[in-house]
């Protein structure tokens, strides 16, 4: 369990592994020396390096929307995204995250969970990905999308 000024997070270690707090620092430790055991004491490690960043500092994950038309914008914990569809996608915000819109088109999903955070910017791109002909769509900020040539008229 870790808690810091943005919140608290906890964290069930993988299996092989140990975790000892001693002044201040977390010492994780392996059970055997097999390639398990090492693949999950670095596993381990990571994950709890991101949860004491996560309180400390939080993550965040800015999109962009490109396309005419093309809009985005918080409604209470639901994100209202207008993509050139007959509908409106409605995305309901999950607790611990927190999206803000700026110019109608730029998202910025903020939270202390990495994996959270993640998955909510990774399902906000899934709505409409950047498409190779126009480059339309939602993408990362500073995702480059490989444009290909159209076809030709004989």
């Amino acid at each position: 369990m870790v808690e810091g000024p943005r919140g608290k997070l906890d964290l069930s270690l993988p299996k092989l592994t140990d975790a000892k707090v001693e002044d201040g620092s977390v010492f994780i430790s392996r059970v055997g020396e097999s390639s398990e055991a090492k693949a999950m004491h670095g596993l381990a490690r990571a994950l709890v390096n991101n949860l004491v960043k996560g309180v400390t500092d939080g993550f965040s994950k800015k999109l962009e929307i490109q396309g005419v038309g093309f809009k985005a914008a918080v409604q209470g914990k639901i994100v209202n995204m207008a993509l050139g569809y007959s509908h409106p996608i409605l995305y309901p915000i999950p607790d611990g995250i927190k999206v803000t819109i700026e110019e109608n088109t730029k998202l910025s999903i903020e939270g202390i969970d990495k994996e959270l955070v993640g998955r909510v910017a990774s399902e906000l791109r899934s709505f409409y990905p950047p498409e190779p002909y126009k480059g339309k769509g939602v993408r990362y900020v500073g995702e480059k999308v490989i444009r290909k040539e159209g076809k030709t008229v004989q």
